[in-house]
């Protein structure tokens, strides 16, 4: 029986920090990034949600523009989280406060001592590939296994880039995931830069408007 799921997206709250990092660790427990950081398969759909809730809880939710999808309903009577967006409106910068000295304890044992420097030159180099103008930045997009094939993934697309389109901004986003490189495009964005990095894999930068 297929999941109902709401057509419409909702701002995310602190409530939800662990719903978002549960959906978004489920859609990319095989994103190469990720296979990368996290090497060890028994371990690491357990360490991208971590990683997950310290970027949302600690940025994407309270400074940023977080949106979730819910399915109708669950056994227990209540919405479910299916979907997640993380986004950074120009006028903020939610990766602030992922950078700080207090989190770097957290950031340290997550990542491990090998995989820290490798990790802030592909984070830097993400960094130099924005727009300098303002724009709307797309750090992360997910969707529940459960609902895979429903639209839920291109609805929750569409309503970031309509805000974006009626602020006049154009939108950035960054993957290194070949597979989704299709999806994007069926939305209007165009692959602007490709980097190949030194700790293997390669990121495509893509941009729309």
């Amino acid at each position: 029986m297929s999941t109902a799921v709401s057509a419409s997206a909702r701002p995310a709250t602190t409530d939800d920090v662990s719903s978002v990092a549960r959906v978004l660790s489920r859609a990319t427990h095989g994103d190469p990034l990720f296979a990368w950081l996290f090497p060890d398969e028994q371990t690491r759909m357990a360490k991208i949600r971590r990683f997950y809730a310290m970027a949302a809880g600690f940025g994407y939710v309270p400074h940023g523009d977080t949106r979730v999808t819910e399915s109708a309903g669950s056994t227990a009577g209540r919405p479910v989280v299916r979907a997640a967006a993380l986004w950074a409106p120009p006028e903020s910068n939610p990766e602030g406060p992922l950078v700080s000295v207090r989190l770097w304890p957290h950031w340290g044992p997550l990542l491990g001592r090998g995989r820290i420097s490798p990790f802030v030159r592909v984070f830097a180099e993400w960094k130099l590939a924005a727009p300098q103008e303002p724009h709307l930045y797309l750090a992360a997009l997910g969707v529940d296994p459960a609902v895979a094939g429903t639209g839920v993934g291109g609805t929750l697309l569409s309503e970031g880039l309509d805000r974006a389109d009626g602020q006049g901004l154009p939108v950035f986003t960054q993957t290194m995931d070949d597979k989704a490189i299709g999806f994007y495009e069926r939305f209007g964005f165009e692959v602007i830069r490709e980097v190949d990095h030194l700790e293997g894999g390669t990121t495509h930068f893509l941009r729309r408007g």
